[in-house]
This record gives structure tokens, sequence and C-alpha cells, in this order.
């Protein structure tokens, strides 16, 4: 059967640069790289918060959306900014938003590799706020993180550690947005709509998990709401 080993040696996985309006990151450009060019401030944020300095230079975009850690955590900035991921397989490229990857129905096929990643122009210098909460040390696994990205009047969340694939559920963001309702009552009506089983393990049970969700949120969208806008 025929492999693929190392994808490195492919031009179109090795560029990070803005043309035509557009953020194109090749799959094997490192999160360290990623940070150091900070071409979109949201994901250096959430990539320099990813395991140490020293395994970023070893670590890939392509790897951390796909690898067997279940966080992946580069992908809520990608989320909450409408990216897209480019496919290849044998019989030719899709473009498809950067959540399909994690449907089973929709997402990539045993036989396809993930080439780059495309953001818009317009989404690299929104408003946004990164909060990682982690039981012990500051790089640790996380119990759960969330991206959020002020997108005119809408605030667009990306989550990771709550279920066992990171996620953006337009249900939840329809109702966290929703400002003709306190914050605290927003909250509690969008955690029921989480898709997928909440994590239990060593880090914090379903209920903790709940209650650092909630408290997360809270100063996500009160800092937004008070003070307008951030920049993280």
């Amino acid at each position: 059967m025929d492999a693929v080993i190392d994808i490195k040696g492919i031009p179109e996985c090795n560029v990070c640069e803005i043309r035509d309006g557009k953020l194109v990151i090749g799959s094997g450009v490192t999160l360290n790289k990623v940070a150091e060019l900070n071409y979109f401030p949201l994901l250096s944020r959430a990539v320099k918060r990813i395991a140490d300095h020293t395994i970023q230079e070893k670590i890939t975009m392509g790897g951390n959306l796909t690898g067997t850690i279940i966080y992946r955590e580069s992908a809520l900035p990608l989320m909450v900014s409408n990216s897209k991921v480019i496919a290849v397989d044998r019989n030719g490229e899709r473009k498809i938003p950067i959540e399909y990857i994690y449907d089973r129905e929709k997402g990539l096929n045993p036989c396809e590799i993930i080439v780059q990643i495309v953001v818009e122009e317009r989404f690299l210098n929104l408003p946004h706020v990164h909060v990682k909460r982690t039981k012990n040390e500051k790089i640790d696994y996380p119990l759960i993180t969330i991206s959020g990205l002020k997108d005119g009047e809408r605030i667009n969340f990306g989550f990771s550690g709550v279920c066992e694939y990171p996620f953006r559920s337009y249900k939840m963001e329809d109702i966290l947005n929703d400002r003709s309702i306190p914050i605290d009552r927003r909250i509690s009506k969008a955690i029921p709509n989480i898709p997928g089983r909440i994590l239990e393990d060593l880090n914090g049970s379903v209920e903790y998990r709940i209650f650092m969700l909630h408290t997360m949120l809270k100063e996500i969208l009160d800092k937004f709401e008070e003070e307008g806008e951030l920049d993280g």
C-alpha cells in the first residue's frame, strides 16, 4: 500500500503568507513559525499556549489540527474566523470549512491530507480573546480553552476540552449573542446545546467543566460588552 511519510518537502505545505486578500498557511508550517510571523494575532496567541517553545518548533499546523491529542487548540481561532482547509487526495483537491475535519460524515477521507489553511484577511485583526484554564501548570493539557472573535456585533466562539473534539456551535452563539436577556441566563441556556458528550477525566468532572465553562463565558462576555472590544 502506498503511504505518505513526510509532507514537509511539498512547497505548498510550507507557505505562510498573505496573498489575494487571504492568509495562506501550509500544513507543514510549525507553530513557532506561525507565532513569529504573527499575521493572525489570535492564532499566534493560541499556538503559544500549546506545549513549550521547544515542542512548538516541531509541531506543525497540520499535525496539531489532525493529531491524536484531542485538544487541537490551533483549530479554535480558525473556526471563529470561518477558515477553510484545502485537502488533497489522488482524485484532486477540495476546500472545506475547518470544522468539517472533525465531522465523521463531512470530514477527511482516509486518503486525504490537509495541504493549506486559508483565512480571509478581514478576520486577522478583529477584536479577540483567548482564555485557557489548566488543572496545574500554565503549560499543560487544557481543562477548557475558548477563543472568541468579535465580527461586527456578533461574537464567534470556539471551544476545546469540553468534548472529545474542538467545536464551534452556531446555536450556542445565537443564544450567547442575544443581548435581550442577561448574560448569566444566556450562558445557562447555551450550555445544554453543547454538540457532544462533555468530557470527564482526571482533569475534571462533567460538573466541574460545566462550572468552569460558565465562569469563562461570563468573563469573556462581560469584557466584550463592558469594554466594547478587545485586542486579546
